[in-house]
């Protein structure tokens, strides 16, 4: 049985390992943009986060209480802006289910537990950034029901 709870600071060593999973997927995929194998966060880095109370994150874990995903979230909100509406939103800054856990709904089940806390907290919309060079993500994200915001391109040089 997956459930999915706010991560603490017993979860840091699981969450790198995580981030590092993270990172090698985007490496593979750009290793023009990415290093690897790294992580985007250190562990004192990690400590501050987890205690944020405008950086959530949860982490899935199975019954054993090992981590098996983890959702970092970031509420942004732009006010008295001249042409931006003063909307809340829950941007999903990272996500990752381990590699081992993919295909078990793991990420659903993470998925899931985010919406819910962004309608408890009455955020207008939840949004997010996923890489072209990572398609699996992609066609999660699709089939969690998001759609594309707005398009990043580049031409490299």
């Amino acid at each position: 049985m997956i459930t999915v709870r706010r991560a603490n600071s017993d979860d840091i060593a699981r969450i790198l390992e995580l981030l590092v999973q993270v990172d090698m997927v985007h490496h593979n995929g750009r290793p023009d943009i990415f290093k690897g194998p790294a992580t985007k966060y250190n562990e004192s880095e990690l400590k501050e986060i987890i205690s944020g109370d405008s950086t959530p994150v949860f982490v899935a874990v199975d019954e054993r209480n090992t981590v098996l995903g983890h959702a970092f979230c970031i509420h942004r909100q732009i006010t008295d802006d001249h042409v931006l509406t003063d909307i809340r939103t829950l941007y999903i800054d990272d996500i990752c289910v381990d590699e081992n856990c993919r295909g078990m709904g793991v990420g659903k089940t993470l998925y899931e537990h985010v919406v819910a806390y962004a309608r408890e907290n009455d955020y207008y919309n939840i949004t997010l950034n996923v890489w072209s060079c990572n398609p699996g993500a992609l066609a999660f994200y699709e089939s969690m029901g998001l759609k594309p915001q707005k398009v990043g391109m580049e031409n490299i040089l």
